[in-house]
């Protein structure tokens, strides 16, 4: 078999996978959008992606995004950051995706908002919580939220949409569902006290590892990237 049709046998799976995930949470499969994780495969491997209509991509550094965004020049192709973003390289990233998964600290926060209003145009992104609390990760402990909300009020040029969780390593998949539940509490609680340029409508949870737990518990966006590329030599 070769690479392109493995890809789309991969893909094929992964989105049965995903509806059939959504029909158990009572959900519709449309609301949720995958994306493609490209971060350990090159150039080359995600063109063939692209070639599968796999258009949605997912990079964690953003010195990989730079590289594959100026050899891959296909229109369809939105970009979003899902990794950490150091404040440093927000210039060049910013004209160059639809989303950040990964904004996880006030100076972030109004680091991308002035860079988006030297741009002259909104920038888009996502809260980060540490909903396992695990220290090694990035983002707000859900506690902190309330107060971040109020404080994002006074952004002119940054939208939040939305939030961003991974699930604890330890515990197996009815850990990662009790946290991802706990998310789409969170998010529900916080709803009413959002300001105009604030709305939770996206939840982005869920990796290759527990990405139907994720959509059982409401999420719309899904990171994945390993079992997309599995049996190729990538």
């Amino acid at each position: 078999m070769d690479r392109i049709a493995q890809l789309n046998d991969n893909l094929n799976i992964v989105r049965q996978r995903m509806t059939d995930a959504a029909a158990t949470g009572g959900r519709d499969s449309d609301a949720v959008q995958l994306v493609a994780v490209t971060k350990y495969v090159d150039a080359e491997l995600t063109r063939e992606l692209v070639q599968c209509h796999c258009y949605v991509l997912g990079e964690s550094r953003p010195q990989q995004l730079w590289e594959k965004s100026d050899v891959i020049e296909d229109t369809r192709v939105r970009w979003q950051l899902i990794g950490h973003l150091q404040r440093n390289k927000i210039q060049r990233t910013l004209p160059l995706v639809e989303l950040i998964h990964s904004l996880d600290s006030e100076r972030l926060l109004k680091a991308v908002d002035a860079a988006a209003a030297t741009l002259g145009r909104p920038a888009f992104g996502l809260l980060e919580v540490n909903i396992s609390g695990d220290e090694t990760k990035h983002g707000w402990s859900p506690d902190e939220l309330p107060r971040m909300l109020d404080e994002l009020e006074s952004f002119r040029h940054l939208r939040i949409t939305g939030l961003m969780a991974m699930a604890s390593l330890q515990g197996g998949i009815d850990q990662a569902e009790r946290e991802f539940a706990a998310v789409r509490e969170l998010r529900d609680a916080l709803r009413n006290r959002c300001p105009p340029n604030v709305n939770l409508d996206e939840l982005s949870m869920g990796m290759s590892r527990d990405f139907e737990a994720a959509i059982r518990q409401g999420a719309t966006l899904v990171r994945v990237g390993s079992i997309l590329f599995e049996g190729l030599d990538a």
